[in-house]
């Protein structure tokens, strides 16, 4: 590991901001983002694999009458985002490090008003499917989490993923909102007030078409039990189970 991870590893440890293995609040967080971290009432959006997190702290300065939280595994990249949210004084916006698939570890019952995924990896090949983030195993993840009537908004300059996303998203139930594969040139262009990721930056540099989906899933009447073990990372990369 390089002495730039490591020292970015070891400030993230002193980032009140950031809820990540070792603190306290690690396995607490559950129904209480609210009132343990924001100290409010507001709705909270998810932006699940948000790298650096640009796309949260863009849409944390648009909407200060929101919380914005921000998900990735990579402590490095988490760290970024985090020292810029204090920078600008953003005291909405807050950041886990964990693996999406423990999110009912982290986030209660119907704590979510709205998810974000933004450009995620498109997982091509067939033996990877259920690690796409809109497979239906996440999508039941989502049901959890969301309250009745949450939206979730899909970005992705991958077609092949993006019909994919529409198909699964159909199966399971769930209702379209917005659906374009051309987004900078359709009706819905100004919903995104101009905030761009780095790689949605990058593609649309170099003439890649945006494929954006707004969709419903529908509103779970019970809990399927309780959740999944949270695996968490170390340093060094393996994966731990940890029980709630």
């Amino acid at each position: 590991m390089s002495r730039q991870k490591k020292s970015r590893f070891a400030a993230t440890k002193l980032m009140d901001n950031i809820v990540e293995f070792g603190k306290d609040n690690f396995l607490t967080m559950p129904g209480q983002w609210n009132s343990q971290m924001f100290e409010n009432e507001n709705p909270i959006v998810l932006e699940l694999a948000c790298g650096k997190g640009e796309y949260t702290e863009g849409l944390a300065s648009e909407f200060p009458d929101r919380n914005f939280i921000g998900m990735d595994i990579k402590g490095a990249r988490l760290y970024v985002g985090a020292k810029s949210a204090l920078d600008q004084g953003l005291k909405n916006v807050a950041f886990v490090r964990g693996r999406i698939e423990s999110l009912r570890g982290f986030f209660g019952w119907q704590e979510i008003s709205e998810i974000w995924i933004t450009f995620p990896d498109p997982r091509p090949k067939a033996g990877d499917e259920k690690r796409r983030l809109t497979h239906p195993r996440f999508l039941r993840l989502y049901q959890h989490i969301l309250k009745p009537g949450g939206i979730i908004h899909l970005k992705t300059d991958n077609r092949p993923l993006f019909d994919y996303s529409v198909e699964m998203m159909q199966e399971v139930g769930g209702t379209i909102l917005a659906q374009t594969t051309s987004l900078y040139q359709s009706e819905w262009k100004n919903d995104h007030h101009g905030i761009q990721t780095y790689f949605e930056n990058k593609f649309t540099q170099k003439g890649f078409s945006i494929n954006y989906l707004r969709f419903q899933l529908p509103v779970l009447e019970k809990e399927d039990g309780p959740a999944d073990p949270v695996f968490y990372p170390e340093m060094n990369g393996r994966l731990h189970k940890l029980e709630a």
